[in-house]
């Protein structure tokens, strides 16, 4: 029996999930896309869960899309542009679909670029909420070198991280930059040696399961819709989110804790 494309492993509150093709650099596949978010689905209804880490297998984070299935788009595109280009549109936005659904966890999630993220990879990174990536490692959305339009999100994420000027330098060119590099623009958080990214990922996942689940998962869910809300808009929301935490058992352990100089003990109620 083959390994599955995706591994999921738990310990405690926090979930790690692996890409699982090392051989192919956890080239993204539509199978590989079908697990993936079969297993998202699984941890978006576990209401127990409080932080997930995504990571790849061997020695990429993701390679990006897989060259056949890209070629095999190109090849039915050339052949017939009327009817593929109808096709081929819904197919992508589907195969978007599958990987995006990391957006779709109502936790925070932690990239940990072991390695090369690159194209569709790198766009995963994106997003999730936090990225932690090694300083050695290549990054880059390189979808305009290979003839195609960014996809995955690229022009839409991109612009939110980087601003529009690095954003634009970065898929007009297809520039691939160091694990460092994307650092010092806040394409990721930190840049760290190898062997430390997915142990400071993890820890960082820690941190985020040790708070208030109720309000990180409230927190999630206003962080989403900044792109669009007005101020008075996310006021009324962040209004309502504090009124239905006033209810729970959490604040008034978050409360008690800060009162007794302890670390609180959350439950999630």
């Amino acid at each position: 029996m083959s390994e599955p494309l995706v591994l999921s492993e738990r310990d405690g509150d926090v979930v790690t999930l692996t890409f699982n093709e090392p051989a192919r650099r956890n080239a993204m596949t539509e199978a590989m896309g079908r697990a993936f978010s079969a297993r998202v689905a699984e941890l978006s209804s576990d209401e127990t869960l409080r932080a997930v880490v995504l990571t790849g297998a061997g020695r990429a984070f993701s390679a990006g899309g897989d060259f056949d299935m890209i070629q095999d788009k190109a090849d039915r595109g050339r052949a017939n542009p009327v009817l593929a280009r109808r096709e081929i549109r819904d197919e992508m936005r589907a195969f978007y679909g599958l990987f995006l659904s990391v957006r779709d966890l109502p936790c925070p999630s932690v990239a940990a670029l072991n390695g090369a993220a690159i194209g569709a990879g790198l766009c995963v990174a994106l997003a999730c909420d936090v990225r932690i990536a090694n300083r050695e490692a290549k990054l880059g959305l390189n979808f305009t070198a290979l003839g195609l339009h960014p996809g995955m999100g690229a022009t839409w994420s991109l612009p939110r991280l980087v601003g529009p000027a690095h954003a634009a330098e970065l898929l007009f060119a297809s520039r691939v930059i160091s694990g460092a590099e994307a650092a010092a623009i806040g394409l990721v958080n930190r840049a760290l040696e190898p062997e430390k990214v997915l142990p400071a990922a993890l820890e960082l996942a820690a941190e985020f399961a040790a708070a208030a689940p109720l309000a990180n998962r409230g927190l999630k869910r206003a962080l989403a819709r900044t792109a669009t809300a007005s101020l008075d808009d996310q006021l009324a929301f962040e209004a309502s989110e504090q009124a239905n935490d006033f209810e729970s058992e959490d604040v008034q352990e978050g409360l008690a804790a800060a009162r007794e100089r302890r670390a609180p003990r959350f439950r999630g109620s």
